[in-house]
């Protein structure tokens, strides 16, 4: 992966989740899996993580056991490549647990109301949505869209992704039916026409994800591209529960 994927993640920051020795852990009691706040220290440098360790996922019928730690890297690295950096920066490695994810932790907060998550003419947005469908994101809750001080949207918890079988469940169901942004279209067709890219990043994948699994995402991606608008999915069935 070239270091323009990453124009907005300085390389000292990778190395600080990479190699960043933990000097403290404090656990983040919302969620289903365990999730940990982590104080990391690389030669004198500081920062915080959020470490979700192999051995604290909760087994689930319809993902493979131990697997969604590696899905977190999938969507950042996925988001990197298609030009959406929304996905705080994102690595695999040991921790005080064992293996699992660590990833940035961001200064931001969640929406108050679904009424910021509606807003038309957010390109933030839609291109999260259109991110959601490709990735086939089972869990796009409100709280894990997360609006920083400078305005920039990000999303986290992207545990629940690139299932084979259709699984979309997310707060910004209003969009479905409705069609993409040009813009974000022509972002999506940049990224597919782009060979280098797209083997750079299925190489990255192949490391993390099951084969089917990566074929899906680039199908969706194709499909998207055909028919121009948001997937319609259920209502009732397609919000994440509960929706925060």
């Amino acid at each position: 992966m070239t270091a323009t994927w990453y124009p907005d993640i300085p390389r000292d920051v990778h190395a600080l989740l990479k190699h960043g020795e933990v000097k403290g852990l404090e656990t983040i009691p919302w969620g289903s899996n365990f999730t940990f706040c982590a104080v990391l220290d690389l030669e004198g440098r500081q920062g915080l993580g959020v470490y979700k360790p192999r051995r604290g996922e909760r087994p689930l019928w319809d993902f493979p056991d131990g697997t969604l730690y590696r899905r977190e890297y999938a969507a950042y690295v996925t988001s990197q490549a298609l030009g959406w950096p929304f996905v705080p920066a994102t690595v695999v490695r040991d921790g005080p647990h064992g293996v699992g994810s660590m990833q940035l932790w961001v200064e931001s907060e969640p929406p108050r109301s679904y009424r910021e998550l509606q807003d038309p003419n957010d390109l933030q947005l839609a291109r999260i949505a259109a991110f959601d469908f490709v990735t086939n994101n089972a869990d796009r809750k409100a709280g894990h869209v997360l609006r920083d001080p400078g305005g920039k949207l990000w999303g986290i918890d992207h545990g629940l992704c690139f299932n084979v079988v259709p699984k979309v469940r997310t707060v910004l169901i209003h969009l479905c039916g409705s069609p993409v942004p040009r813009l974000v279209l022509e972002e999506l067709a940049q990224f597919r026409e782009d060979t280098e890219r797209v083997e750079a990043l299925t190489t990255l994948l192949a490391a993390h994800l099951e084969c089917e699994e990566i074929e899906v995402f680039l199908k969706r991606v194709d499909l998207m591209l055909a028919k121009g608008v948001y997937p319609h999915i259920e209502g009732r069935r397609g919000v994440p529960w509960p929706p925060f």
